[in-house]
């Protein structure tokens, strides 16, 4: 049996059909869902996963755009998701995995999705490789694509002492202006994150910028000012 295969006969054997319909309409998803809730699934997945290991880098990407482009409901994206970050193939985030998360982020085109694999999958990235990641934030951030830009802004939310704090802001500038909620949380979201370690910098420059709204609340949520 095939480790898609595998996936969806284990997700449907412990789906509720009766929590579906309301999962679906909290996400606002077009995907249908199974039923299936994150507790059960992230253990049924880290059985299949074990029972099917995958030789090679080539064959795990193979196996997480299959599971990713053939999804008939949202859970088997999530298992998309979850086999790229799986412990077996930590030593395969390699730059070659960039195409594989721009392809998800850009058609996955929803919170619950790309958030994951922005401050996971990409931040990791950007941690490891630095040189190669960091050109590559600055060209999402600067680009149409909401949802690369919000992984961009995002890309830094588990780096704590470790934010590049030019490159931040370099990933926030260019959605400043943009009134969309999900750019907006993103960059509350993040400064929210770095204020954490460096309070008194995110309100210097909260202040500095102007910055209002949804994302200065957002920003400014756990500090007294």
């Amino acid at each position: 049996m095939s480790l898609r295969k595998a996936v969806q006969l284990a997700l449907r054997e412990i789906a509720e059909p009766d929590k579906a319909p309301a999962m679906r309409a909290y996400m606002k998803s077009a995907m249908p869902f199974l039923g299936v809730q994150a507790g059960p699934r992230k253990a049924a997945l880290r059985r299949v996963f074990a029972e099917h290991r995958l030789d090679g880098a080539p064959a795990w990407r193979r196996a997480v755009l299959e599971l990713w482009r053939e999804a008939e409901f949202r859970e088997e994206r999530y298992a998309a998701i979850e086999l790229s970050g799986f412990r077996y193939y930590r030593d395969f985030q390699t730059l070659y995995t960039v195409p594989m998360y721009e392809e998800m982020i850009v058609t996955g085109a929803w919170w619950d999705l790309v958030d994951e694999l922005a401050t996971h999958r990409v931040g990791g990235l950007l941690a490891a490789f630095p040189d190669s990641m960091r050109p590559l934030m600055l060209e999402w951030a600067q680009g149409d694509d909401l949802w690369k830009r919000r992984t961009s802004i995002l890309s830094q939310n588990r780096f704590k002492e470790r934010t590049d704090t030019a490159l931040l802001y370099a990933c926030i500038e260019p959605s400043l202006s943009d009134n969309d909620f999900f750019a907006r949380k993103a960059i509350g979201w993040a400064l929210r994150e770095y204020a954490k370690v460096n309070p008194s910098e995110v309100v210097r420059y909260v202040q500095a910028k102007g910055i209002s709204g949804l994302s200065r609340r957002e920003a400014l949520k756990n500090l007294v000012i």
